[in-house]
């Protein structure tokens, strides 16, 4: 394996976060190989979050296909360090190159290029000097584009979500927080770290990602931040990925059928309200999730409507959700 300093310059390097996905990793990474990203010079940055079903095995082996020598670094890690402190691995060894690349391309291990997307959002960013991250569209295999541009979370948001109500979700409209998947090239609040690519050097001054956070609402948080230092963020349609989508995880945006949310998602909901409006906004929209899956739940029951909320998402919320904002001990949820 070439160590990540002695491989030469590339202009964009694609970061992939693995974990027990390795056949969709691999074909992740051969539609990055594949492309020819506008004549722009790419190399892959593959971690393994210590998968525990052989990933790390099927990658080694990997390393000897076409083009994976001379392009992929391959990093197997021995803990599960979550989605944004597995791409600060490769964020931090890059930004410390004598000739860090320009660009950075943070792709699913369930993703894959459908088209020259790369060199679209690099076009895209060349173009606008002052933008730090572009976001692609994405589509499911199966059922066509899904949102992939989102607005920022807040109170209304939460309560109209968690009641779940046409009437109240038709008047809260503005402040729904994904966006319609069919939206054109245009300035958004945050979009999906599925496929995205953004410029190194605002995200090496941001931070990188939070490391409290081990999944989800991690990019928000960053591109929240990155806003707040004068850098937005765009949606280009015009570039497009193919999303599996919950391949490591089991959680699905948009599914119908209930299932239960693992603790880290209500942790990281938190840390993302109490970090970004602090905690009396946190209680307020925690207050605002609880009153309105009350109310769904009432309404589901008289209308014989399968509930909005996930399964056992009162308790669930109360121990990694609300009970540590009340400054009580951390809840161990009844699994």
């Amino acid at each position: 394996m070439i160590a990540v300093s002695d491989r030469p310059v590339a202009q964009i390097s694609v970061i992939i976060v693995n974990y027990n996905a390795a056949e969709l990793a691999i074909a992740a990474v051969e539609s990055v190989l594949a492309r020819d990203h506008g004549g722009r010079s790419v190399d892959v940055h593959l971690i393994d979050n210590a998968s525990p079903d052989g990933d790390a095995a099927a990658f080694e082996a990997a390393l000897a296909r076409p083009g994976w020598p001379e392009c992929v670094t391959f990093y197997p890690e021995t803990e599960n360090h979550g989605f944004g402190r597995g791409n600060n691995i490769a964020l931090r060894a890059l930004a410390a190159r004598p000739e860090p690349p320009e660009y950075i391309f943070l792709l699913n291990p369930d993703a894959q290029l459908e088209n020259e997307a790369i060199a679209v959002l690099a076009d895209f960013l060349d173009a606008h000097p002052d933008v730090a991250v572009a976001g692609a569209s994405i589509r499911k295999p199966d059922t066509g584009k899904v949102t992939a541009a989102f607005r920022f979370p807040g109170l209304i948001s939460t309560f109209a979500e968690a009641l779940s109500l046409g009437p109240v979700s038709r008047l809260c409209a503005r402040w729904v927080v994904p966006l319609e998947p069919g939206i054109p090239t245009g300035q958004v609040d945050w979009v999906a770290g599925a496929a995205m690519l953004a410029r190194l050097a605002p995200l090496e001054r941001a931070g990188f990602f939070d490391p409290d956070y081990f999944l989800y609402y991690e990019e928000v948080d960053l591109m929240h931040r990155l806003q707040r230092a004068g850098w937005p963020t765009w949606y280009v349609a015009e570039a497009g990925a193919i999303h599996v989508e919950g391949a490591s995880t089991d959680v699905k945006s948009g599914e119908t059928v209930r299932r239960r949310r693992p603790a880290y998602w209500y942790e990281s909901w938190r840390l993302y309200f109490t970090k970004i409006h602090g905690r009396a906004y946190a209680l307020a929209a925690a207050a605002a999730w609880m009153a309105g899956a009350a109310l769904n739940l009432g309404v589901s029951r008289v209308r014989g409507n399968t509930a909005a909320a996930a399964l056992k998402f009162f308790p669930d919320f109360w121990a990694a959700g609300l009970r540590p904002l009340l400054g009580l001990s951390t809840g161990r949820r009844d699994d």
